[in-house]
This record gives C-alpha cells, sequence and structure tokens, in this order.
C-alpha cells in the first residue's frame, strides 16, 4: 500500500503538482473536524416574510444567531438553496454581539469572513457555500453576529422566516459598522444556512428536525427559549455532553408527505439533517400538520384517514432507513395533542390517527428510542388537549414552559440504549 501510495504522489508532483500544492493539499487534510453549533432550515419565504427586492439592493444585513457548542474557530454557511439565479455577496463578516437581537458589536472581534480565500463569493443557484475556517474563539450558548453585503437583489430569496431573531438592514457597505444608525428591523433571517465550529473532540451534533412546535412558534423574540434551545443548555451541564451541538432544524408549517410553506420533510431530510456537519443523532417530531390538514379538508372517509395514517409510518420508516446508512442513531418523538386547536378542528377522527400513529412510534424497534412527549404535554383529564401549564393558547404550540419539560425529557432520552 504504502508502494502505491508514494507511486501516485510521485506522479503529482511529476505533472505539476509541486511542492507548494502538496503541502497545502496536506494542510487541508489535516483541517480540523467540524461541528454544527447553529443551523437553520431554509425555505422560500412567503410573501408576507419576504423583503422587497429593492431593500436588498446594496444591502448591509445583520443577523444574530446564538451558537449551541463553542470552538476556537468557526465557518459560516451561507445559502442560496430556493435562488432561481447566483447570488452574489461582496462581504462576509462575523463578530460578537453586546447583546442579543441588536444591531451593536463589538468591533475589536470583528473579522471579515472569506471563501476559497476571496472576500466576495458567488453562490449557484440551488447551493450553499461553505466558508473558510475564522480564527474567533466563541463559547458555548453565545451569541454571533453574521453581517453580509450584497449589491444586487436576488432572483429569489432563500431564508428561515420564523427566526424569533431580530434582524436589520440598512443601504450601503456597513459591514463593519459598530452600530448602523436607522436600519430596517425584522424577525427572520436571510441566507445564512449554519455556523460550524472547530471540534474539541470527535465531532457530535444531535438534530431536531421538526416543525413549527420544534421551529419556536410560541417561543419569545430573542428569548431563545425554544426546546432545542433548552436542550443545549442542558448538555452544557454536564462534561461528557459539553462538546454535542444541538442543531435545530425545525420549519414552521412542515408536514412529512406534502409541500407547505416549505418542502416536505423527506424532500429536505439530505440538505437539513445529513449534510450537517458531526450529525450523529436525529430527534423526528413530525406529522401534525399532515394530520391537521386531513383535519381542515373535512375529509370523513376511513379509508382516508387509515391511508393518512399508513403513509405517515412510511414516511417515518424512510427517516429511520436513510439516517440508519449514515450511521445515525434516530429518536422518534410522539406527536403532542392539539385538541381544541382553533386552526385544525381537529375531529374525533383525527385524534384516533394520532393515537395510531404514536402506538406506532412507541412500538419497540420502530426508532432507536422514543420520546412520549403525548404523555408529557396532555392533559389528564382531556388527554386530546395540551395541559394548559404548556399551552401557548392556541392549543397547538407549547409555550416556553412547555418548551422547558420537553427539553427535561429530550435529555435522558439520548442516551437510552
Amino acid at each position: 500500500m504504502k508502494r502505491y501510495l508514494s507511486a501516485a504522489l510521485a506522479g503529482l508532483i511529476f505533472f505539476g503538482f509541486g511542492d507548494a500544492a502538496l503541502a497545502k493539499a496536506t494542510a487541508i487534510s489535516r483541517s480540523p473536524e467540524w461541528v454544527g453549533s447553529w443551523v437553520a432550515a431554509q425555505q422560500v419565504p412567503e410573501p408576507q416574510n419576504a423583503l422587497d427586492p429593492e431593500d436588498l439592493r446594496d444591502a448591509t444585513l445583520r443577523q444574530v444567531v446564538r451558537l449551541s457548542v463553542g470552538g476556537k474557530q468557526l465557518r459560516v454557511r451561507l445559502s442560496n438553496t430556493f435562488g432561481t439565479a447566483p447570488l452574489h455577496v461582496t462581504s462576509t463578516h462575523v463578530a460578537r454581539p453586546f447583546s442579543s437581537g441588536l444591531a451593536e458589536i463589538d468591533t475589536a472581534t470583528d473579522q471579515a469572513v472569506t471563501f476559497a480565500g476571496r472576500t466576495d463569493v458567488t453562490v449557484p443557484a440551488g447551493a450553499e457555500f461553505i466558508s473558510d475556517p475564522v480564527a474567533l474563539a466563541v463559547p458555548a450558548l453565545s451569541s454571533l453576529t453574521v453581517t453580509i453585503h450584497l449589491d444586487q437583489p436576488p432572483a429569489q430569496q432563500t431564508g428561515h422566516p420564523m427566526s424569533r431573531a431580530t434582524s436589520h438592514l440598512i443601504h450601503g457597505d456597513h459591514v463593519s459598522d459598530e452600530n448602523p444608525a436607522e436600519a430596517k428591523v425584522f424577525d427572520h433571517w436571510f441566507f445564512l444556512s449554519g455556523v460550524d465550529v472547530a471540534a474539541a473532540k470527535p465531532p457530535s451534533a444531535i438534530v431536531a428536525f421538526g416543525d413549527s412546535i420544534t421551529d419556536g412558534t410560541g417561543a419569545t423574540i430573542n428569548g431563545n427559549d425554544r426546546w432545542p434551545d433548552i436542550l443545549a443548555e442542558r448538555m452544557q451541564d454536564w462534561p461528557r455532553t459539553r462538546s454535542i451541538g444541538v442543531l435545530n432544524a425545525g420549519l414552521h408549517g412542515n408536514n412529512l408527505l406534502l409541500d407547505g410553506d416549505g418542502q416536505n420533510a423527506l424532500a429536505r431530510f439530505d440538505r437539513d439533517v445529513l449534510a450537517q456537519a458531526g450529525v450523529r443523532t436525529l430527534v423526528v417530531l413530525e406529522g401534525t400538520n399532515d394530520l391537521g390538514n386531513l383535519s381542515r379538508s373535512g375529509t370523513t372517509e376511513p379509508e382516508a384517514h387509515e391511508r393518512m395514517v399508513r403513509d405517515i409510518i412510511a414516511a417515518y420508516q424512510q427517516i429511520v432507513m436513510r439516517a440508519h446508512h449514515h450511521g445515525i442513531r434516530v429518536v422518534g418523538a410522539t406527536i403532542l395533542p392539539f385538541g381544541g386547536s382553533d386552526y385544525y378542528h381537529p375531529s374525533t377522527l383525527i385524534e384516533a390517527d394520532r393515537q395510531a400513529v404514536n402506538r406506532w412510534i412507541r412500538t419497540r424497534g420502530n426508532f432507536d428510542t422514543v420520546i412520549d412527549f403525548d404523555t408529557i404535554m396532555r392533559d389528564p383529564g382531556q388527554p386530546a388537549r395540551m395541559l394548559p401549564a404548556y399551552d401557548s393558547g392556541d392549543h397547538l404550540h407549547p409555550s416556553p414552559a412547555g418548551d422547558r419539560v420537553m427539553a427535561d425529557a429530550v435529555f435522558p432520552a439520548l442516551f437510552k440504549r
């Protein structure tokens, strides 16, 4: 084997792969292992959540995210996943903010981000670009400001509308400004899909794959109190888990089977789960919207309900199979009760469907382990409804108190065998 390797290297040098290039290739091979610290699932923003195209002409966009795990280096992921033409980003900077939700940064920490050694990058339509490493140490659970400048509006925007975090936009190139004045504010992320950090140990990350319950509807703006946020805090409480990233890949309105506000779960699975750095565990909380939309249709034929249950289970099986193929452990989460929801008005038939799906999730061997959110979150006196203490008020999404209870249930389940 050594003889073949030596011959191959000699051949590379002979054909012009000189000493400098070989040294660079060796350095790349010894680059740090990376683990995801923050992620946002991408979609085409709905009209009410999109920016006016002219807002993005000669525009500086400053966005704040909270990391789950820390490191001595980081890299940024920019997304043009749903763009229909190349996206030109003229400049990208990272810095530590003084406070979550505010535009002001600590300029002493401000650093330019490069892509293949250049400060500007053109992201092809449908693609994502990962930056070069940035030597900025970031603690676990700290906030990071990512600021980009666009010269021209994109043909179609890519973003994450339900950020529950305040972003800022101002015209002109102000990527290094301490506190851009008179900025436009909104609670959405655009073109920013992830932040990875150099792993202190062999990389390990948990992806929370779900809909608006995971995405954080019902959570506090700039409060970082979604259940994956709280789970990240739990991971920092125990030395053995402090190096494990927690990635919130929730997407509001997400379905297992049909496209909603964004792509269906199976369509986005490779991008939002398999492509994440260091993912070793997947928590799946999906299916509420599939059942709810059937309720909204008013369908009462038993065959339609049987087919829905069967199709949801088949989608779970696909997720488990694809994750296992990549060595990822899959944790199944039972579907929360949503009786009384003014949006879905679930019928007794839908409740029976939910119970049937949850029985399958609980059945040993279908998932690697199970988190029984249904049992934890339901009202014992009205099992089809969420316990009022955990209800955000819409009888569909948990409150911050409910999210905390969910995170408390996830933590021990991750370590069951």
